[in-house]
């Protein structure tokens, strides 16, 4: 079995690398067979030139899809071997537009044999396959632009990640857990306050007794996030988002994200019909997360954190 039979289309970066290989080595044979003097990779800019007077390193760029040091690193060589010439352009003295030289244009006019046969021979390819792979490659090219192999990666990594992410109760067990995650991302931050240490040393007593609830986030079965709702004493928010962390291992898997919907659906499971939270606006990642969720920002009211500058309330029947 090949090794493209067995990795399958997980190497298709390799695949397509060594066909480019393959097509850049008969390129080069190609051009010694019809005598003229310039290397594959220097074509797109050759061919754009051929076709302008001059044109500026940028708009070459633009046009054929390289990168700006690329195309300057092509035309230094295609200078250096005398198919290019550098010129001041006529309208800015601070920009330099290349052209072909007279070795340049007379290379363009002895090209053109080479143009029409490997035009043939492409075509002769292309009727013969099953699939048009031109066209499929501007079909791949076109989704690419629209979301990036690396993107697309990155979503499936998400979402594979995600199916070992389970939401629970808080149990007795994770009280220990409940309390250092909160301190590590608190102090790595601000500072620890009184409110902090009342909830963090006793949540039974400072939150669950007082009908308030807690998740705790699990990946691999291990709690990796928690959340809490604080019972409040208020004529329109119910509860208090509040105590929301995800341990620095676990960061950019979405599971604060997770963890936001659940908390907010346990909240509307116990007869809640708006959610309250205070944050600070340093924390650009939780803030995005609330806005996210539904929340929006509210008037002032008082709160026992010094850290404090915001605050956001969701009404959860607009949320559904």
């Amino acid at each position: 079995m090949s090794f493209f039979d067995q990795a399958g289309i997980m190497a298709i970066g390799t695949r397509l690398r060594m066909l480019s290989e393959k097509m850049a080595e008969d390129a080069s044979k190609i051009y010694e067979m019809y005598h003229v003097d310039i290397k594959p990779k220097w074509f797109p800019v050759f061919y754009v030139l051929s076709q302008s007077q001059e044109k500026s390193i940028t708009q070459i760029a633009i046009e054929i899809g390289h990168s700006h040091p690329s195309v300057s690193k092509i035309s230094k060589e295609m200078i250096k071997a005398g198919i290019a010439i550098e010129q001041k352009d006529p309208n800015d003295a601070r920009k330099n537009n290349l052209q072909l030289s007279e070795k340049g244009k007379h290379i363009a006019t002895l090209i053109e044999e080479q143009y029409t046969d490997v035009q043939e021979a492409v075509d002769h390819i292309l009727r013969e396959s099953s699939n048009n792979m031109w066209k499929a490659i501007e079909e791949f090219e076109f989704l690419l632009n629209q979301k990036s192999m690396l993107q697309r990666v990155k979503e499936q990594k998400k979402q594979r990640e995600l199916k070992k992410v389970q939401i629970i109760p808080y149990r007795p067990e994770h009280r220990d857990f409940f309390k250092n995650v909160n301190i590590a991302w608190i102090t790595q931050h601000f500072k620890m306050e009184k409110s902090d240490y009342l909830a963090l040393e006793n949540p039974e007593e400072y939150i669950l007794d007082k009908g308030g609830s807690i998740l705790v986030a699990l990946y691999d079965q291990k709690p990796v996030g928690v959340c809490a709702l604080i019972k409040m004493d208020h004529p329109k928010y119910e509860y208090e988002l509040a105590k929301m962390a995800v341990s620095s291992e676990a960061k950019g898997k979405g599971i604060g994200w997770y963890l936001g919907k659940a908390i907010l659906e346990k909240a509307a499971a116990m007869g809640a019909r708006h959610v309250y939270l205070e944050s600070n606006t340093v924390l650009k990642p939780a803030i995005n997360l609330y806005h996210k969720l539904g929340f929006k920002k509210v008037i002032d009211y008082p709160s026992p954190y010094e850290r404090c500058n915001i605050q956001m309330g969701i009404e959860l029947n607009s949320n559904s």
